[in-house]
This record gives C-alpha cells, sequence and structure tokens, in this order.
C-alpha cells in the first residue's frame, strides 16, 4: 500500500462529489417535481456509497501506511492531513444516519420550494423538525470524535478551526458598531431615481452572462441558470451558478449573479494539478465566502465597476441614454443603497452582518434544544425586530422561510457569510496594496490584474493552508473587523 493508492480511493470518492452536486444542481434547476422521492432515494445512495468508501477498512490502512511515508511533499501532507479530517468525520457517523439525513434534507428542501410562497409553515415544519432532529445527531457524534461542542462541531464541517469562541467576539463587535452606523448611513444617503420599468429575465440573463464573461468567467467550464434560490455548485471544470429573477428589480439579480461568479472564479481557479484530492478542493465556507462577497460587494458596488458596467447594462436592457434613472451616478446610489429589508441575499453590505448574526443565534439556539422548530417564526420576527426593525409576523416567505439552509441541512453554515465578508475586506485591502492600479482597471472593465492577483495569492494555494493561517500569510493580520468598518466607513459615511 502506497499514497498513491490512498489518492486514487479519494479521487473515486472526487467523482462521487460531482455526480451528486450534478443531481443537486438538476433539481434545484430542471428536475420535475414528481422526480422528488426517486431523487431524494437516489442522493442518499450516493451518499451511503461516498461514506462505505471512506469508512472502509482498508482506507484507515492506507492513511497509516501514507503517514509513514519520509517522501511526502508538502502538498502531499496536506493532503494526508485533509484526508485523515474526512475520514475521522466519516467513521463517527453510522451509515444510517448519513442515509436518514440526505434523505430528509433532500426532502424538506424539496417542499420549502412549494411551501416558501405559499407562506405555509403547518406544512413544512415536521420535515424540518426531523432534519433539525438528524442534524443534532450527526453534530454529537462528530463532536465526540473530534472533541468540540455539537455546533462547533458543525461549523468544523464549512471551515475548520472556526467555533463559537472565535465568532462571538467579531459579532458582539459588530453588534455594538452597526446599529448607530446604519442609522447614520440611511439619515446621510441621497434620493434616487427610479428605474423606470420593468426588466424581463432574458434581458437581465444576457446582462449577467456578459459581466461573468468580462469577470473572468469561462463558459467553456461552466454556466449560468435560474433556480429558487442562488448558489454555486459542480467543480472546477463542470461550474454551474444559479440566480432568480425580479422584473421590478434587475439589481439583485445582478448582484446575485456578480456573487456566484466571485464563487465561481475560485472554483475554476483552485490547482489543477490537484483535481480530484481533497488538497486541491476550495479551502472552506469562509475563503469561499470571501471571494464571493469581495467581488459583488468591495469591487461590483464600487464607483469604478459602475462607470465600466453603465453602458453594458444600457445596453443589455434596452435602456435610454438619455434617461438619469441609468446614468452612473444613479446606478452607484442604486447600488450602495442601505435599507433595513425583509431578504438577506438582496441587502446592502450594512445590514448584511445583522441578518447573519440573527440566523446565528436562532440556529445555535435551534441546536442545543432551546428553540423549537415550531418556535421559529415567532423567534424571527422578534430578533428582525430589534435588530432591523422589521416586522415577519404575516410575511414567512420573506421571513423564516427566506434561506433554503435549514431546511436543505445545511446548519452551521451561515456564521460564514459575515466571517467571508470581514475577510473580502482584508485581503481587498491588501490586494489594493499590492496592486494599486486594481481599481483604474476595474474603471476600464479589465479584471485581469485583481483576478491574476485572487489567482496567485488564494485560488491556485486550495486547501494547502487552513484558513486562519492564509488569512495571516495574505493580509499580516489574523482576521478581524478593522478593515471591514475602514471600508463602510469610506464608502458610506467619508466626507464628499
Amino acid at each position: 500500500m502506497t499514497y498513491s493508492d490512498l489518492e486514487q480511493r479519494f479521487k473515486e470518492l472526487g467523482d462521487l462529489r460531482h455526480a451528486q452536486a450534478m443531481l443537486n444542481w438538476d433539481e434545484a434547476v430542471m428536475m420535475p417535481t414528481g422526480g422528488g422521492r426517486t431523487r431524494a432515494e437516489s442522493m442518499a445512495t450516493l451518499a451511503a456509497m461516498a461514506h462505505r468508501l471512506i469508512t472502509a477498512g482498508e482506507t484507515a490502512e492506507l492513511i497509516e501506511a501514507a503517514a509513514a511515508q519520509d517522501e511526502l511533499g508538502p502538498w502531499q501532507r496536506a493532503n494526508l492531513r485533509e484526508i485523515k479530517t474526512i475520514w475521522r468525520n466519516a467513521t463517527a457517523l453510522p451509515e444510517s444516519l448519513v442515509i436518514a439525513r440526505s434523505r430528509a434534507s433532500s426532502l424538506c428542501e424539496q417542499a420549502w420550494r412549494t411551501a416558501r410562497p405559499a407562506h405555509d409553515w403547518q406544512s413544512i415544519e415536521p420535515l424540518l423538525t426531523e432534519v433539525v432532529e438528524l442534524t443534532r445527531q450527526v453534530a454529537t457524534c462528530l463532536g465526540e470524535a473530534a472533541g468540540l461542542d455539537p455546533y462547533d462541531a458543525l461549523l468544523d464541517q464549512y471551515e475548520t478551526g472556526v467555533n463559537q469562541a472565535m465568532i462571538d467576539p467579531i459579532f458582539a463587535e459588530l453588534k455594538a458598531f452597526l446599529p448607530d452606523f446604519v442609522e447614520q448611513v440611511i439619515a446621510a444617503q441621497g434620493s434616487v431615481h427610479p428605474f423606470p420599468k420593468s426588466i424581463g429575465a432574458a434581458r437581465q440573463g444576457n446582462l449577467g452572462r456578459a459581466l461573468m464573461a468580462k469577470l473572468g468567467f469561462d463558459f467553456e467550464r461552466g454556466r449560468l441558470d435560474t433556480s429558487h434560490h442562488p448558489f454555486c455548485g459542480g467543480d472546477p471544470d463542470d461550474t454551474r451558478i444559479t440566480t432568480r429573477y425580479d422584473e421590478q428589480e434587475f439589481l439583485s439579480s445582478m448582484m446575485a449573479v456578480l456573487h456566484e461568479t466571485g464563487h465561481a472564479l475560485y472554483q475554476q481557479g483552485l490547482p489543477r494539478q490537484w483535481r480530484g484530492q481533497p488538497v486541491g478542493n476550495s479551502l472552506g465556507a469562509v475563503i469561499h465566502e470571501s471571494q464571493s462577497l469581495l467581488m459583488e460587494m468591495q469591487v461590483c458596488r464600487s464607483r469604478e465597476f459602475v462607470e465600466f458596467a453603465a453602458p453594458l447594462i444600457r445596453q443589455h436592457l434596452d435602456a435610454g441614454s438619455n434617461d438619469p434613472a441609468w446614468d452612473v451616478d444613479n446606478l452607484h446610489r442604486h447600488s450602495i443603497r442601505v435599507a433595513k429589508g425583509f431578504i438577506r441575499v438582496d441587502a446592502d453590505e450594512v445590514t448584511y452582518p445583522l441578518h447573519v448574526i440573527l440566523r446565528y443565534e436562532l440556529e445555535r439556539a435551534l441546536l442545543s434544544g432551546d428553540l423549537t422548530v415550531a418556535r421559529i417564526p415567532e423567534a424571527w420576527n422578534e430578533k428582525m425586530q430589534a435588530y432591523l426593525q422589521i416586522d415577519t409576523r404575516d410575511n414567512l416567505a420573506d421571513g423564516c422561510m427566506q434561506d433554503v439552509h435549514w431546511f436543505g441541512g445545511l446548519i452551521g453554515y451561515f456564521p460564514t457569510y459575515t466571517l467571508g465578508a470581514l475577510t473580502a475586506a482584508q485581503l481587498f485591502a491588501r490586494a489594493k496594496l499590492d496592486e494599486p492600479g486594481i481599481e483604474a482597471s476595474v474603471a476600464q472593465g479589465d479584471f485581469a490584474p485583481l483576478l491574476t492577483w485572487l489567482r496567485k495569492n488564494i485560488h491556485v494555494k486550495g486547501a494547502l493552508r487552513q484558513a486562519d493561517e492564509l488569512i495571516v500569510e495574505v493580509t499580516g493580520a489574523p482576521l478581524g473587523t478593522d478593515a471591514f468598518r475602514a471600508h463602510l466607513q469610506s464608502r458610506y459615511l467619508s466626507a464628499g
């Protein structure tokens, strides 16, 4: 048995993960609703196959033999580190639990797609209750194997080393800073001209693809489609992103496309020589979200981006060039407008962390049992009232049913959005120091300097480092709130 034998086994696992990702994409984009139960069974079967491959006795023997080889290089040792973590987590879970959770999450997510627009909590509540209970069991098993609190064990699935002890002081800083800052920004911002007509999905889609191409998305290895909730999936050579369209608000879908393109650029830029190996995967959810939020928030809501994009927007949306609603100033004011809104994915970067903190606090209580599934709508409304002064009692679709995550079993993911936003601010500040011409290039529609910097410093490193190490290596400092706060102050409240 050799290290190369171990790599071959995890190449097979990578192939299974790709198949799972494609079935998930098809379910969200194309699958007829009648195929739901069969698809849930197929997904559960694939999850079981992957679990058996990892937990087979010879996998442990291969890991032990590989660890004894002295000639492994740094990438191979990092790959072995990632494999050990995957193996530890898999062996902590009985196959029956893996299958049950996969099936329950698939069925609950499918039901969410029809229950959400109907504000139908009654039908979704028992399905979500099962997902939460199974997730508690998973968290307990993972926590016992790794010596972690159950919720920390879920966080660790999405970004190694992230835990409540790290998150709590960061979120406490944001909760102390943001409420007053939001009020200051809203009071100081000027008015905007409304966009004068509805924009069809086809025109919005063409605009999105044009912007994706400009940013560097490779359409030979990816595509854009429509789903109930925007996402990026697939693998580096088969990258699928989706958005959803609102004919009365084109900016929301445009920004969703740009957000998912940030994810996709990271995915397409991962190290080619390590395809199919854990070390060649993205580093984790915090870094992944930093790439999407860097592109959407830091770059594509900047004045420089709007200067470049305005002619494309007018061209693809058939907008009159003499209408002030479509000039650069008005487009930019719209793109950075701060408002206390219902929807997280449409939120501005100032209120966005409050949406995430709300979900973090609720899902932690949900996992511990301090919050029951039945009380989610009430608890959601209480926190929305406290953080954003918004009432969601009669609007569950735009309240606690708006995100797919919990219904799809992704409990523990939400904190990575705000940690990603902080990382994005820190990385972009460093990029501008290293390459002072980046912003001027963006204004000309040239994203090559930015993408080259991201490829070199983030993308091609895969999972060679852990997230905290990579952030320090690239920016010179551990993750904190300073760069994010400085960015918000400069963009929203600086004189002039």
